[in-house]
């Protein structure tokens, strides 16, 4: 049972049913999803949600919003939000994309989390021996999914930045870099998972047991 009860549409006052307005335009009159109404709880979350979700995963931007919505759906993966892996899902498929798109995207923020522990420990580890040894992890997924090298380097940023692994996120930029994504696109990047980690970690504290 959620902590935090959702606010229906129908219930909604003052700035949430303005946000609630604003939201019906964005989705062209489609419901609310529901983490929105858990979120009203707090309308000045529930508006900057509402305001950062719609700039920097909802729409076209330095990315298009088929791209951000796999970042987002690699974050809230990461994060174990099922609501939003289920909605950002369902809102790459609408946008065109394909099923296995959307799952090779699982696969490679998967393999992206092994690297990350790995490499953490080499940072956190103090010792200089463990930098000279072999990786010895397979990680095939970043280069045999359906998914274009730029979009798993884009998934890749999101998912290091999150798990705090500086090497990882370095490489990564550098990597991107090469392949011709510019830093506005990359910063665009980052602030469409930090706006998906904010959701989830909202929702996840709302569902907690």
């Amino acid at each position: 049972m959620s902590r935090i009860s959702p606010i229906p549409e129908s219930a909604a006052v003052d700035k949430v049913a303005q946000t609630y307005e604003r939201l019906r335009e964005m989705l062209d009159g489609q419901p609310i999803p529901a983490p929105f109404l858990v979120y009203a709880q707090v309308p000045a979350f529930l508006q900057d949600f509402y305001m950062n979700y719609k700039k920097f995963v909802h729409t076209d931007g330095q990315l298009d919003a088929p791209t951000k919505s796999l970042i987002g759906l690699a974050v809230a993966a990461t994060l174990k939000c099922g609501p939003w892996i289920d909605l950002l899902s369902a809102r790459g498929v609408q946008l065109g994309l394909a099923e296995r798109q959307v799952l090779d995207t699982l696969g490679v923020a998967a393999s992206c989390q092994m690297y990350n522990v790995f490499f953490k420990f080499r940072e956190l580890s103090g010792s200089d021996l463990f930098s000279g040894m072999s990786v010895g992890l397979r990680a095939h997924t970043f280069a045999g999914t359906s998914l274009d090298a730029k979009l798993v380097e884009l998934i890749n940023i999101a998912v290091s930045d999150l798990n705090g692994c500086k090497p990882c996120t370095a490489g990564h930029v550098d990597k991107a870099r090469a392949l011709g994504l510019s830093d506005d696109a990359l910063l665009e990047c980052v602030q469409c998972a930090a706006t998906i980690a904010a959701g989830c970690h909202f929702l996840n504290a709302a569902n907690a047991t």
